[in-house]
């Protein structure tokens, strides 16, 4: 043993002296008694070394605290070794352990650990804490399988990634105090199923970054919601969970929709493009058309004038596009020289100009396709900085700059400030157009820059430099290298910041952040990008400036302390130590010192501004913040021709003086001889026109039959030409080729320029060689190629360009897929490269074992992401491929599938999907799938995606009763099947967006629904808004693109008010006041939509009868009337209608009942003036106070407005208007109803009759229960022909103004104030008058009033609901008569009441009406007419009152038979009365003659008299 080892082994011996000590144990008999100890603690000193382990055979437990150990050692004796801890030590890294099997626990807090590693060995491995370390990268973690604490806190942490992706068994992670700042970082922890306790701002550590962003909880909480407690917090609560759920779900609807517009603002864009496409290329295809026909018509006249010399059947190959189908012919033809060399300079001709115009058009289309392809790309940057916005929860948000912004401005000046024009006069640039400036706010990297700035200017030690800092503050320009860059850098910067130094030093780069002040020296590597790439694909027709196009970032950087770029140094900043950054001038070169310039310096002449341009070098990434993006593009002098997007509108080519030259050289051309010969046009092929244009005898003979410039569109003789070897039907008036079927030996085909949609027809063409079908209307690829590769297998050649292909950037692929035999598409020759490419997609487009394998997952539970994809995609997209894809998989492993992703593998069909059956999540976009069919073992299906494709009906989902989500948009729907949404009980998701469909009829069915989409389809009358209005539930609609949008006068209110639970619409929000305003504008409105809802049809022109009580109705609106022609009686009592609004339109209306409701006039008031004072305003809203009428006078009161205005409902004849406050009859203007005959005024304001003038076809009038005073002059002027009056519950005093009623048969005059009888004596004036009630009245009060009234009313049949008998009459005149004859007679007698003995007044049973039993013969004998009618009137009234016995003849001049036959006349013929039934319509209705029904009368208007 040598002295060292001596020494060492003395040292250990001391160690483990004092090992004994702390834990008790006897260092004498430690051999001895070691082996019982289990449990081992060393604190703060006398244990620097981990020695005398062995002696600890059985040791479970040993802690180390504040010792300077700086390694693990000695464990392989302590095979039982359980818990560890090694903590507050001088460890540098994790070793020592690969034997500790059973250990269980370790700690290895407040070390110098820089790395996770040697941790293998520990399968049993439960708690590690290695807090407050070094660690900078989560790593050797993989095989700590049962792992469920991990406390990693106070590290330099900064991502998370799938470091703990395999720690499955993971409940309680502490990762606070480190550097974790965004929050996809978190989203990686929500893999660990069993996390129950997170930390990553615990108290005792400095809270991560990100958790000083908004809404930090909530994102955690939506992405674990398993978790307990979130930093020391209990979060346990369900409604915890339940609030972040909700608050994540309405910013993923927000952001959705957000979406949805950017998409639809590309929709715009892309319209605008295509229209301005085909608008530049109108004249190209004209000019090609016409070529092409002049050029088919000159070789038709050739190959007649070959064919008159010999049939010539050789066919040669087609040349390039519009160039002759036919060869040169053989030498042998006999030709005129002359006639062929002007035929051959006249093709040449055609074909040169053809080619011109193509050439033109093919310009213009790559221009097209530029132009789209920028709109797009700048669609999907905007798309992914919203889902950035999404992502991060609102932490980072980009706003666009508007021209009122205060920053949009600065910013603008800013960039033109530093560009010079003389930098770029090389390429013709003269200025710069900004397009867009977007401002960055991201909350993290902000915060990283103030804190990193704040660390630095605190640890300086001048106070000059930290308090002038703002001085070394400079906003920078950076432009992303292509050719050094390895990723799109405008999506990374504005997210993550800035590369570290080290970064771009990788990337070929200098070893720091590269900025600049100047537009064209951050600009040059994109410039010299450009322009290489542009000469190596030598395109002519590209644009001439190739990065015309740019985006620039805008930076705020700290620049600190600076100096310029030694010259032969590299930018480093190990190179440059105690410096932030670096610059070099733009006119230095990092070399020899020879002068070089990034813009040649002979360009700026006298320019200044290269003496500012400068390139910085900022050595920390951290102190560079991103601020805003711009959109720019170069402006040049001297374009060739119009750019599409975003350039002043250029006017059409047929203005273009160039076009003009070149359309003269086309008729040149055309001009040139020989001219063909004009033929008239076919319409109708018969065998004679074959024979003529075939020039032959026998139709079997005919193997060439050229058809050219026809405008047939049916071959109906082709079948009969067995031997026809080549057609040509180009420029005809062709939708369909069947015709050409069965056809043995055809082998040459051309149909160009037709209007061809569809091959499907075309049958038994087996011969078929060459078809041309350019210039066609062909659209779906697939389709059509499926029937040539089944009737034409031996097709070679095959020209379809110029088509309008639904997908056409897959069309050549999808042919040569499945037409194998082809030589040529297209005019280009197919390689066999090509085509085995197009052999193997094509073989792949099948589901099948292979496909399930690369595109399906097992995942149990939906990913929690905050994205826009659906399930399926983001199971592909973030989980691992869980199959070997090296072994055959095991028996029942599709039963494991929950997630399938087959977007874009061109199917045509579901099909091997059977076995399925726990399928969750399905897509299936962007394929040829034509039938949803193949699904209904995947019962368990929650979301399935068909986008684009060619689905026409919902059938094939209907077993799908999991389905919460459906997505069908691009495809062909025309309905919505509500037959299957209705068994869809839990969809609360359907988006049908670019469809067909015309009506919503049908989603009502969908009662779940809270999403629908529905944009750009065909709905196109508001009437299908109210199919929505049963989803209670729905919250967000999109309608937007459809024709209802444009058509509907206030369409967004309008959806507003009909469906109150949205809040959104058409991508946006729903606000209050749109709610507010819906209420106003369509609160109460009665439209066909609201009838056809309460009718449940829409077939109103059968209506009869309407019935819409206590319906909150303000306003009528059923246009067109004439839908209503059979539309007799309308209900619209207890609403809230001012007027009688669109009633007035209805054609034939009869019976209107408007009860209960706030009627003012017949049609809407009119507001008031602006000079009346607000006291005439009050007036005038106060007409029962008769302040109203201060401007009228009594006359024109009289007359009413309505005497003047032309009539309206004409059909009208029972008005009902009770309960509606009238107070001025004459603003009602009735007067216009001219056709009225019942008018029902009960239970208002009236207080006084007028207005009625225009009235004269009324029979019944009702005002009953008003606050009528007294009756004018004119009240009842013109109602010549009223039966019935009720007044009853007024005011009247006096019954004056009645003599314009001779006609009126019942008078109603209950509860008045009819005090003198002498009221009474007035109406004697109403000849007919039959019944008359005053119950209520004073006068009625009085003893003997009924006989006063009886004999004053000699016609009178029924008072106060009795009816007057005759003997009751016959009483009363004869008391009268001799109460007459015991009193002298005197003039005060004859002006006085008779006093009249009281009689008793029995009552009876009420009735409808009386009569005397026996009739008229019973008493006046045969030889008296029976019929009244026929009896002149015994008085008139214009006698009475002169008469002092009122109008009866004295009693002496009667006998007593006579008088009582007489009195039996007047009392035995009752007039009939009327009523009107609750239809509206009036009876008449005779007073009955039993006996028995004499008794009190019952009016069917009049209100019941009280007992007496």
């Amino acid at each position: 043993m040598t002295q060292s080892e001596k020494q060492k082994h003395g040292g250990d011996e001391e160690v483990i002296k004092e090992l004994c000590t702390a834990n008790g144990v006897s260092y004498e008999k430690v051999s001895q008694d070691g082996c019982n100890i289990r449990s081992l603690e060393m604190f703060f000193s006398g244990y620097p070394r981990m020695v005398g382990l062995s002696l600890f055979p059985r040791l479970s437990q040993l802690i180390v605290v504040g010792q300077s150990i700086s390694r693990i050692q000695g464990l392989d004796a302590c095979p039982q070794l359980r818990e560890l801890w090694v903590v507050e030590c001088q460890l540098t890294r994790i070793s020592g352990l690969q034997t500790s099997h059973e250990l269980q626990k370790l700690y290895l807090y407040d070390n110098k650990i820089s790395k996770i590693e040697n941790l293998e060995a520990l399968v049993n491995l439960q708690v590690l804490w290695i807090n407050n370390n070094h660690i900078t990268v989560i790593e050797g973690l993989d095989a700590l399988q049962n792992l469920r604490e991990l406390n990693l806190a106070d590290n330099n942490i900064e991502r998370i990634g799938h470091s703990v992706d395999p720690n499955t068994a993971l409940q309680n992670l502490n990762l606070s105090g480190n550097k974790i700042s965004s929050f996809k970082e978190l989203t990686h922890l929500a893999r660990l199923p069993e996390l129950r306790a997170l930390g990553l701002k615990d108290p005792q550590s400095v809270p991560n970054p990100v958790c000083l962003l908004c809404n930090y909880a909530t994102h955690v909480l939506y992405h674990m919601p398993g978790l307990q407690r979130l930093d020391t917090y209990d979060v346990s609560n369900k409604q915890i969970k339940d609030a972040a759920e909700s608050t994540v779900m309405k910013k993923i609807m927000y952001y959705n929709m957000r979406v949805k517009s950017a998409q639809r603002q590309l929709a715009k864009t892309q319209a605008k493009l295509l229209e301005h496409k085909r608008k530049l290329q109108k004249v190209p295809e004209e000019r090609i058309r016409a070529l092409n026909y002049a050029l088919k018509s000159l070789e038709y006249e050739q190959a007649v004038h070959r064919t008159s010399a010999r049939t010539w059947e050789d066919v040669s190959p087609p040349l390039p596009e519009g160039s002759s189908e036919y060869s040169h012919p053989p030498a042998d033809v006999p030709r005129d020289p002359d006639l062929e060399q002007k035929v051959h300079s006249k093709l040449d001709a055609l074909k040169g100009r053809l080619k011109l115009w193509t050439r033109k058009r093919e310009e213009v289309e790559n221009r097209h396709q530029q132009s789209l392809a920028l709109a797009t790309e700048k669609k999907e940057l905007m798309v992914h900085f919203l889902l950035m916005e999404l992502e991060t929860v609102g932490n980072i948000r980009f706003e666009e700059g508007r021209s009122s912004d205060p920053w949009f401005t600065s910013c603008y000046e800013l960039l033109l400030s530093r560009f010079c024009a003389s930098d770029f006069k090389a390429h013709g640039v003269t200025g710069i157009k900004i397009n867009r400036i977007v401002r960055i706010h991201n909350r993290a990297l902000r915060l990283r820059f103030e804190d990193k700035l704040h660390a630095l200017l605190a640890s300086e030690e001048s106070t000059t430099f930290s308090q002038n800092y703002k001085r070394w503050l400079e906003y920078l320009f950076y432009v992303s290298d292509p050719e050094h860059a390895s990723e799109n850098e405008f999506l990374h910067v504005p997210e993550n910041g800035f590369k570290t130094v080290d970064e771009y030093k990788a990337l070929g780069r200098e070893r720091a952040v590269p900025l600049s002040n100047s537009m064209s020296v951050c600009e040059k590597p994109r410039m010299e990008y450009a322009l290489s790439q542009a000469n190596a694909c030598g395109k002519q027709d590209a644009d001439p400036l190739p990065f015309r196009h740019g985006q620039i970032l805008v930076a705020k950087v700290f620049l600190g302390r600076s100096m310029p770029a030694r010259e032969g140094v590299a930018v480093d900043p190990d190179n440059y130590p105690k410096l932030h950054s670096v610059y070099r001038n733009a006119s230095k070169e990092p070399g020899a010192g020879t002068h070089y310039t990034l813009i040649h310096e002979s360009v700026h002449g006298n320019c200044e501004c290269s003496l500012r341009q400068s390139q910085w070098f900022a050595f920390d990434h951290e102190l560079a913040l991103p601020e805003y993006l711009i959109d720019f593009e170069y402006v040049t002098q001297d374009l060739p021709q119009c750019v599409f997007p975003q350039q002043k509108p250029c006017h059409s080519t047929e203005d273009s003086p160039l076009t003009t030259y070149e359309i003269n050289l086309d008729e040149e051309a055309l001009n040139m001889d020989p001219v063909p010969k004009q033929r008239p046009k076919l319409l109708i092929l018969d065998e004679k026109t074959v024979l003529e244009a075939a020039r032959a005898n026998v139709l079997s003979q005919i193997t060439v039959l050229n058809l050219h410039g026809n405008s047939l569109s049916k071959l109906k003789e082709i079948s009969c030409l067995t031997a026809l070897r080549q057609l040509i039907i180009s420029f005809n008036e062709f939708t369909h080729l069947e015709d050409i079927s069965h056809m043995p030996n055809l082998e040459v085909v051309d149909a160009c320029f037709n209007r061809i949609v569809t091959l499907e027809g075309v049958r038994g063409v087996g011969r078929l060689k060459q078809l041309d079908l350019q210039w066609n209307q062909l659209t779906r690829a697939r389709d059509d190629t499926a029937v040539l590769r089944k009737h034409a297998p031996s097709l070679l050649r095959l020209n379809i360009q110029h088509n309008p292909w639904h997908r056409p950037e897959a069309v050549r692929i999808t042919v040569l897929g499945r037409l194998k035999s082809l030589t040529h598409l297209d005019n280009q020759l197919v390689n066999e490269e090509e085509a085995a490419a197009a052999v193997q997609i094509a073989a792949c487009s099948r589901i099948n074992q292979a496909a399930l394998i690369a595109h399906s997952r097992t995942e149990r539970e939906r990913p929690r992401s905050l994205s826009l994809l659906s399930a399926a995609q983001l199971l592909t997209r973030l989980s691992p491929n869980p199959w070997d894809l090296s072994a055959e998989p095991e028996p029942g492993w599709t039963s494991k599938i929950t997630a399938l992703n087959l977007d874009g593998q061109r199917l045509s069909r579901l099909s091997n999907l059977d076995r399925l059956v726990n399928l969750r999540w399905a897509s299936f976009n962007n394929n040829d799938i034509s039938k949803a069919e193949g699904l209904d073992n995947c019962q368990h299906l929650e979301e399935l995606s068909l986008n684009d494709n060619y689905i026409t009906k919902l059938d094939g989902i209907s077993k799908l009763h999991c389905l919460t989500r459906l997505s069908l948009n691009g495809n062909q729907l025309t309905s919505l099947d509500g037959a299957v949404l209705d068994r869809l009980p839990n969809l609360h998701f359907l988006s049908v967006e670019n469809n067909s469909i015309t009506s919503l009829h049908g989603i009502h069915r969908a009662r779940s629904l809270l999403e629908f989409y529905i944009s750009n389809n065909n709905i196109t009358t508001t009437r299908d808004i109210y199919h929505l209005k049963s989803l209670t539930n729905l919250i967000i609609l999109d309608l937007y693109g459809n024709p209802v949008v444009e058509k509907q006068h206030n369409y967004r209110i309008y959806v507003v008010f009909h469906i109150p639970s949205l809040k959104a619409l058409d991508g946006v929000a729903v606000e209050t006041s749109e709610c507010e305003n819906a209420k106003d504008l369509y609160g109460g409105r009665l439209t066909l939509d609201m009838v056809a809802e309460k009718l449940g049809h829409s077939n109103v022109s059968e209506v009869t009868e309407l019935n819409l009580q206590t319906s909150s109705i303000r306003t009528v609106d059923l246009a067109p009337a004439e839908l209503f022609q059979n539309l007799h009686s309308v209900n619209l009592e207890r609403n809230n209608l001012t007027s009688f609004s669109g009633l007035i339109y209805l054609p034939n209306i009869k019976v209107l009942h408007l009860n209960h409701n706030h009627i003012e006039s017949i049609l809407p008031r009119q507001k008031v003036q602006a000079h009346l004072t607000n006291r005439q305003m009050l007036y005038n809203k106060v007409n029962s106070s008769g302040y109203g009428q201060q401007g009228l006078s009594k006359g024109s009161r009289d007359a009413g407005p309505g005497d003047t205005l032309e009539p309206l409902m004409s059909s009208l004849e029972v008005l009902h208007l009770g309960h509606n406050g009238i107070s001025n009859l004459a603003n009602l203007q009735l007067s216009r109803l001219t056709n009225l005959k019942a008018l029902f005024l009960q239970a208002n304001e009236i207080s006084q009759v007028e207005g009625l003038e225009g009235l004269m076809q009324l029979r019944e009038l009702v005002l009953d229960r008003n606050r009528i005073r007294a009756l004018g002059e004119t009240s009842f002027l013109s109602q010549t022909v009223l039966l019935e009056l009720h007044l009853a519950e007024n005011r009247l005093r006096e019954l004056n103004y009645l003599q314009p009623l001779p006609e009126l048969r019942r008078l109603f005059l209950d509860m008045n104030k009819l005090q003198d009888l002498s009221e009474i004596d007035k109406l004697e004036s109403l000849p007919s008058l039959v019944e008359l009630s005053v119950v209520g009245n004073p006068v009625s009060r009085r003893s003997q009033h009924r006989q006063s009234v009886v004999l004053r009313l000699s016609r009178l049949q029924v008072l106060d609901g009795m009816t007057v008998s005759l003997e009751e009459r016959t009483r009363a005149e004869l008391t009268y008569t001799d109460s007459q004859c015991s009193v002298p007679t005197s003039s005060a007698m004859e002006t006085n009441v008779p006093c009249l003995l009281p009689l008793p007044m029995p009552r009876g049973v009420p009735l409808r009406g009386t009569a005397v039993n026996g009739g008229a013969h019973h008493f006046l004998g045969p030889e008296l007419p029976c019929n009244l009618d026929e009896m002149p009137l015994y008085d008139a009234p214009k006698y009475r009152k002169q008469k002092p016995y009122g109008g009866l003849m004295p009693p002496s001049c009667r006998s007593s038979q006579a008088e009582l036959n007489f009195r039996h006349l007047r009392g035995g013929a009752p007039l009939p009365t009327t009523c009107l039934l609750p239809s509206g319509h009036r009876v008449l209705i005779p007073y009955p003659s039993q006996p028995d029904q004499d008794g009190r009368y019952q009016s069917h208007s009049a209100p019941k008299p009280p007992p007496m």
